[in-house]
């Protein structure tokens, strides 16, 4: 019961930071965004470790860095995606994505066993993911190529991030998402950096007339700079994402990889619910049925 009460509200709490994350990605691109995101998290989860201390092994260090490379390029993609658009098919594309991967490694490679409505529960929930964060629409806007690549690559290295952090030891608490967040935020300033160079390049014209960097990706949908607003919606993020993230390790801890990476991919449902309550978009029938589905699955999850 507490793997799914951690899962699921790791799971809203991690959406609505990706609804920030997009948000900052649009004013100020996706570097800076998940860069200004990653320091704000990582002071949050050092206050953390105050109130829920844990060991620090080699373990732990090795596990949280690894994760923070996967992380970090896994959320790079996600909030470049959803900058790129639209959010209503990639984001539940990377979602399913995210899912599907440790769950396999779940049950072919760590052996981990469910009852049998518990791998019903798993059919379910990977049809809530869908259902929850698509919404189709009449003149919808068709995702470019680019946008598919980087969701399906966001969600592989989601997984994969679920995969290693499965690895660390229980007894770590929430130190690999300290180290974890060290990673994140040098890989993010670095490519900052480098990202600087490579426009002042451009600029002097180095790499040609016809070159330039990718405006979503630097600086921002369409070179818009909105840096003011952008940064307080990375702080937001950053904050929210921090929070997710420690719900999400500690369901982990506490229960199946398999059961966690299905809740956790349930994340757009805290994207849609901010987005109806902050924006005033309306929740299709579709959605409602996705969300019933949740949360039937995941007290068949909980049963399991």
């Amino acid at each position: 019961m507490l793997t799914v009460i951690f899962g699921l509200s790791g799971a809203l709490v991690f959406g609505s930071g990706d609804f920030l994350g997009g948000l900052a990605s649009k004013r100020m691109g996706a570097f800076l965004a998940t860069g200004v995101a990653g320091l704000v998290g990582l002071f949050l989860l050092a206050g953390f470790t105050l109130f829920l201390p844990g060991t620090v092994t080699s373990e732990t260090v090795i596990y949280g860095l690894l994760s923070g490379v996967c992380g970090a390029l896994a959320i790079l993609l996600l909030y470049a995606s959803l900058a790129i658009g639209p959010m209503s098919i990639l984001s539940p594309l990377g979602a399913l994505v995210s899912a599907v991967f440790p769950v396999m490694w779940a049950i072919f490679i760590s052996h981990e066993t469910l009852a049998w409505f518990g791998y019903l529960a798993l059919g379910i929930g990977a049809v809530a993911i869908v259902l929850v964060a698509f919404t189709p629409e009449k003149n919808a806007v068709k995702p470019r190529a680019r946008g598919i690549i980087f969701a399906v690559l966001a969600g592989i290295l989601i997984g994969l991030f679920l995969i290693i952090l499965d690895q660390a030891p229980s007894s770590a608490g929430l130190y690999p998402l300290v180290f974890n967040r060290i990673v994140n935020v040098t890989i993010m300033f670095g490519s900052i950096g480098v990202m600087a160079l490579v426009r002042w390049a451009h600029r002097r014209g180095m790499f040609g007339k016809d070159g330039k960097p990718r405006a979503d990706l630097v600086v921002g949908d369409e070179g818009a700079r909105e840096y003011k607003r952008g940064i307080l919606l990375a702080i937001g993020c950053g904050l929210l994402d921090a929070t997710g993230n420690a719900l999400l390790l500690i369901g982990i801890q506490l229960g199946n990889l398999s059961v966690m990476s299905v809740l956790t991919a349930m994340y757009p449902a805290g994207t849609i619910i901010l987005a109806a309550v902050v924006l005033r978009e309306k929740i299709t029938k579709l959605q409602l049925i996705g969300m019933v589905l949740a949360l039937a699955a995941a007290g068949m999850l909980a049963l399991s």
